[in-house]
């Protein structure tokens, strides 16, 4: 199959290098290290043994790319609209796009823009950034999950996950709103108390006042969750999210790196449509709802002429 990749950061460059690296013929759309990935190629950085590749497809615009079997949409959310013009010159019929995004209604928003395109939602547990150009550094975790969106979408994502296990990436099925809502339970709390109290993952576990609030906030999108029918999610989910987190190296999400680098964060599509989707199924998140707040006021705070960004805590992932 030929892939395509939007949006060729941490995560976009970490898993189409994997399948580069293994054999997939993988296209790259680039923006500013565009020139230097085409002189130099693209350097992945990883715990699990780095690699090289010499030479890249790489573009600066997407006409100039061929027709995909699958895209992998690894944009932050916030720039989805530029799909408008991204997107049509790699769609062919049967084309999947894989979104490989945080948050709740990015497919729903996707869709609108293509109603005859099979989606799939691609969820990344992942510790990856791009640090400088042509640069991926992949220091935690790798896992990939894919979730069929639209009718249809199922056969070619079995496919996406074959090639991605192929390629060395633990990568697995599941059904799209269990694993959406999963991914939240820790990107809820994580992603916007790392911003709030200007702190790393492992700041907030290790201290009982901040450990037991996001242990709440958890519970919280659970709670929502289940409210909404999704199913295999309860309590003992959230004790294996903190487990999980309590073992990785201490970080910044990419809310907060997003934050300190002066960028908007996600504040739609993490926290104001799980919120909505929340309030309507009888189940409000009322401390994340508190949360969400707080993050339009800083993000209004930054935008202010004057104010700079603070410094980073921790190493920067993508998660």
């Amino acid at each position: 199959m030929v892939y395509s990749v939007i949006g060729t950061g941490g995560v976009g460059g970490y898993f189409g290098g994997c399948l580069a690296r293994a054999g997939r013929e993988v296209h790259f759309l680039l923006h500013k290290d565009y020139d230097f990935v085409r002189r130099h190629g693209l350097q992945v950085n990883s715990w699990k043994g780095d690699f090289h590749l010499d030479r890249v497809n790489a573009y600066d615009n997407s006409a100039a790319m061929p027709r995909s079997d699958v895209v992998i949409v690894a944009l932050k959310s916030v720039n989805n609209p530029l799909l408008r013009e991204l997107l049509p010159p790699l769609l062919k019929p049967g084309t999947l796009v894989l979104i490989i995004e945080n948050g709740i209604g990015v497919e729903a928003q996707v869709q609108a823009m293509f109603p005859q395109a099979l989606l799939a939602a691609g969820l990344a547990y992942a510790g990856s950034s791009k640090t400088r150009p042509g640069v991926i550094d992949h220091q935690d975790l790798g896992k990939l999950t894919v979730a069929p969106y639209t009718p249809g979408a199922a056969l070619r994502a079995a496919e996406v996950v074959r090639d991605f296990v192929e390629a060395g990436i633990p990568a697995d099925s599941a059904e799209y709103l269990e694993a959406r809502w999963k991914k939240q339970v820790w990107n809820m709390p994580f992603n916007g108390m790392t911003v709030a109290l200007n702190t790393s993952t492992a700041a907030l576990i290790a201290h009982p006042a901040t450990a037991a609030l996001i242990r709440a906030q958890m519970l919280e999108v659970i709670a929502a969750a289940q409210a909404l029918g999704v199913k295999n999610i309860d309590e003992s989910y959230a004790d294996r999210m903190l487990e999980t987190t309590a073992g990785m190296t201490p970080y910044a999400p990419s809310m907060k790196v997003d934050h300190d680098l002066g960028r908007p964060m996600e504040i739609g599509s993490i926290y104001t449509e799980a919120l909505r989707q929340a309030r309507e199924a009888g189940c409000p998140m009322l401390r994340l709802e508190m949360l969400e707040a707080e993050l339009r006021f800083i993000e209004n705070q930054s935008s202010m002429p004057g104010n700079r960004p603070r410094p980073r805590i921790g190493n920067p992932h993508r998660a």
